[in-house]
């Protein structure tokens, strides 16, 4: 399946133009990804204004902090391919730097939100309710953002397709692709590589509805952000297992820095729902408890 890193190679596939102006088609699907999210940003934090979990004119902030954190997202998403990359780094600086592609999902996030909440604070408004305002556009940002991979073809495929698992009323297009013309400049040879920013985008998607619904909950402040670190540790530690990254030894594990990161988001997460869940009974906790380490169990089995 062809990819269009630029604008104009969709206009040309569509059209037979033979237009070449250097507009990145991700780019313009992050553009568009920090637009929408912004929008459901504003939308869910004038909802918490009413409900008095924000003070009045939080959402006035929203569109700086957005440019803010999307910024600072694309800093930390560099630094942290550099640190999953280091030797490539040592032989070409410059080069990796400057590249187009390999960016790290979970240092954008980290400086990301990182930025935001100190901007926030700055503004002397609530960080936590602030969060929980802003997950579930960060899932849906993500989601779109994922498209983005997809179409331009930056490297963030999975692992050559096992044809023999493919169930036979799925698509070949759904199980394996070559990327042909991809901004990386790979050549992958047929059948092709999991198209997994596919799988990540169609599961980024189900968990920014997840979100939304939860969006209105009356739990303490901090729960829907919790919630969101752990669904999206769990995302991101599936979709590894199809995934070619650098692998590390943790502890006898062999591991990738994002599955690594992930353990991290789920504990992160399930802590924060326990601690934020207006029941105090015992055994919703046990059965939450007992509920997200038993997946935690099953999705780390190779």
């Amino acid at each position: 399946m062809a990819t269009f890193p630029y604008v104009t190679d969709v206009f040309n596939a569509v059209f037979g133009t033979q237009w070449n102006l250097p507009i990145p088609t991700f780019g313009i699907l992050v553009a568009i990804a920090v637009v929408l999210a912004t929008s459901i940003a504003m939308r869910v934090v004038k909802g918490y204004e009413g409900l008095g979990k924000l003070p009045p004119r939080s959402h006035a902030i929203v569109a700086d902090m957005a440019v803010v954190s999307a910024l600072a997202g694309i800093v930390g998403a560099r630094v942290f391919d550099i640190l999953d990359n280091l030797d490539r780094f040592v032989t070409d600086p410059i080069s990796m730097i400057l590249t187009r592609t390999g960016f790290s999902i979970y240092g954008g996030l980290f400086f990301g939100i990182a930025a935001g909440a100190i901007f926030v604070k700055r503004r002397s408004v609530p960080v936590i309710p602030m969060l929980d305002a802003t997950a579930p556009a960060m899932m849906l940002g993500y989601g779109i953002g994922r498209l983005g991979c997809q179409i331009a073809g930056d490297g963030d495929w999975g692992i050559a397709a096992n044809m023999a698992l493919k169930p036979s009323w799925l698509p070949e297009w759904l199980w394996a692709q070559t990327y042909d013309g991809n901004i990386a400049g790979a050549i992958i040879a047929p059948p092709g590589v999991y198209p997994t920013p596919i799988y990540e985008t169609t599961m980024a998607l189900a968990i920014f509805w997840v979100l939304w619904r939860l969006r209105s909950h009356n739990n303490r402040a901090g729960y829907l952000f919790s919630v969101y670190l752990l669904l999206a540790g769990f995302e991101r530690l599936l979709i590894e297992k199809i995934r070619i990254n650098a692998r590390y030894d943790l502890f006898g594990a062999h591991v990738t820095q994002a599955e690594a990161i992930s353990f991290l988001l789920i504990f992160a997460g399930l802590f924060g729902v326990l601690a934020t869940l207006r029941s105090n009974r015992f055994w919703t906790r046990v059965i939450v408890s007992v509920g997200v380490l038993s997946a935690l169990s099953a999705c780390a089995l190779r």
